[in-house]
């Protein structure tokens, strides 16, 4: 039997992929004052992002239970050997121990590991598309977790924000909030890195941001694989992908959309590109 891969919705999968890899998605709750919704499921990315826009009430973000792991796992388990489960940093979410909650849960004799990715978005995304094609390729639990954990030193991303706002009143903020003293009217730059967000520099337009994003795509070494994700930008999201093509294959770079579990913190206009290095 195979092994199975789950992940949860910070990933940022495009949904496709999802279907064709077989991949497992938990949903983050995404909280407007009283209302909950579950990302991607009970809400879109345009309805998210339109809400943001209007609401007067900031949304917050509530990590999945172990009891939401534990309904995954278990109807998983039923048809396979074992379950790899691959989620975002431990330092931006509990979902990570929530998963390992899971895990310690489970009353079948299935086994699972849970990585920790130390990173979001298609940092994370990237890593479970390695484990999926390895999981359909016949691998064991064992060698996909190996193979795992040495490519996430190989995941890097930078993000261009049009403000820090949302990811101040998120709370995710960490040490990227050096930045909140700069001038007013810049656009900051953000990355991961140790499984925390950090600066990556502060633009004064946009234009040039995406020019950083670019460079930093370009200098990337032996690229395996390449993702440009946006959160309410379609066009520069393409745009970009072509302009790296001359670096990597275009038809292989993915193109996806900041969900709304992480549009709590990134807000509208965020511009991602992630890289697996070889």
């Amino acid at each position: 039997m195979p092994v199975k891969i789950v992940t949860d919705s910070t990933a940022d999968l495009p949904p496709q992929l999802v279907k064709e890899l077989g991949i497992s998605v938990v949903p983050v709750y995404v909280r407007f004052g009283e209302e909950v919704y579950l990302d991607r499921v009970d809400m879109s990315e345009d309805e998210f992002y339109q809400r943001l826009e209007k609401t007067t009430v900031h949304p917050s973000t509530v990590q999945p239970g172990p009891q939401d792991f534990l309904e995954v796992y278990r109807k998983l388990s039923k048809d396979a050997d074992s379950i790899v489960a691959i989620h975002i940093s431990a330092k931006l979410s509990g979902t990570y121990n929530s998963a390992m909650m899971a895990k310690d849960m489970l009353d079948t004799k299935c086994p699972v590991a849970v990585v920790d990715s130390q990173t979001v978005t298609m940092g994370l995304g990237l890593l479970v598309i390695v484990a999926a094609n390895m999981a359909n390729a016949g691998e064991s639990a064992d060698k996909i977790v190996k193979e795992v954990k040495k490519a996430i030193p190989k995941i890097h991303l930078v993000c261009l924000l049009d403000t820090l706002e949302y990811l101040q009143k998120g709370g995710r903020i960490g040490k990227a909030k050096a930045l909140l003293g700069s001038i007013l009217n810049v656009k900051p730059m953000i990355t991961i890195k140790d499984g925390e967000v950090v600066p990556a520099g502060q633009v004064r337009i946009r234009a040039k941001g995406i020019d950083k994003l670019f460079e930093f795509g370009q200098s990337a070494k032996k690229i395996q694989d390449l993702a440009v994700v946006h959160s309410t930008t379609p066009d520069e999201a393409q745009s970009l992908a072509e302009r790296l093509g001359s670096t990597f294959d275009r038809e292989k770079i993915k193109i996806t959309r900041v969900g709304p579990a992480l549009g709590v913190h990134t807000g509208p206009g965020a511009l991602i590109v992630a890289v697996r290095e070889g």
